[in-house]
């Protein structure tokens, strides 16, 4: 199942003019000793993976839970390093930066998870939570929250109100406009609409497609559903069991999947695309405020 098809080839330095390069990367963890003799083996969650992403592409990774697609995007956002490999971010190495550097290079690559509530503070107001980037960069935030809040459809009272009066798709927006504060070059969203319904996942997909496209903003995209990738990326690499079984354009690896794990998920697309095909005039209400 991990034999790997039709790999574009790469060079075997990463490559500085994307916007992420990443070579022969691996993670091994180690799991607790469970005898005294012998030491109980590593877990291989990455093997080998490389990969570009131009700048202002839309590049999805998709696989199973499981596969260390999340492992993967935490080391490209710096909050892992590899066992060995190599990582360039805007042709930086940060896989041999110190913390300090890194946390500046965050600005320029920000995350958007799939639960919005672990990076929203239930204690602050959702005006202070999208502002306190613009304010740790010396920023005036007075006109630039409001005008955050409004690009993602929410209105300006939004900032008054804190994130538990929110449904799950709007507290998502409030997460997209935060990630967008501190005007980022890239967007790594993990799993940002798979805990929404699905009218309301079509709306936050092409609320990210278009902020992306009109921010000229280069987006990785993981997912487990293909379908959902599909969607929003223009090339896709399909993980399983560490490694990159299959990568290319979105619609080639859709329409003739050549490796048996990609057309397991081809199979088990869930009604998201239909629901996407299909959408009636009651997707496009603006969800409930409270």
């Amino acid at each position: 199942m991990t034999d790997q098809v039709h790999l574009p080839e790469l060079p075997p330095e990463p490559d500085p003019t994307a916007a992420i390069s990443v070579r022969a990367v691996t993670r091994d963890y180690r799991r607790p000793r469970t005898s005294l003799l012998h030491p109980a083996p590593p877990v291989h969650a990455l093997r080998g993976i490389s990969f570009d992403v131009a700048p202002g592409e839309h590049f999805g990774i998709v696989g199973e839970s499981g596969c260390g697609k999340s492992t993967l995007l935490r080391i490209i956002a710096g909050l892992d390093r590899p066992t060995s490999g190599t990582v360039m971010v805007d042709g930086t190495d940060i896989t041999r930066l110190p913390e300090r550097r890194l946390r500046m290079l965050r600005e320029h690559l920000q995350l958007v998870f799939q639960d919005p509530m672990s990076s929203l503070d239930p204690r602050m107001r959702v005006g202070d939570i999208v502002a306190e980037p613009l304010v740790a960069q010396g920023r005036d935030h007075r006109d630039e929250v409001p005008a955050l809040l409004e690009a993602v459809g929410l209105g300006r009272d939004t900032a008054d109100r804190y994130p538990h009066q929110f449904s799950g798709g709007q507290r998502q927006r409030i997460a997209i406009a935060r990630a967008l504060a501190p005007r980022p070059r890239i967007i790594v969203a993990d799993e940002p609409v798979s805990a929404l319904d699905v009218s309301v996942r079509g709306q936050v997909l092409n609320l990210i497609a278009d902020l992306v496209d009109e921010l000229s903003l280069t987006l990785v995209f993981v997912s487990h559903d293909l379908a959902v990738v599909r969607h929003v990326c223009d090339r896709v690499a399909v993980m399983s069991e560490g490694r990159i079984v299959e990568m290319g354009p979105t619609e080639q690896v859709y329409g003739d999947p050549r490796h048996p794990y990609t057309r397991r998920l081809i199979a088990a697309i869930p009604t998201l695309e239909k629901a996407l095909a299909g959408a009636t005039a009651a997707d496009l209400v603006q969800e409930p405020t409270s």
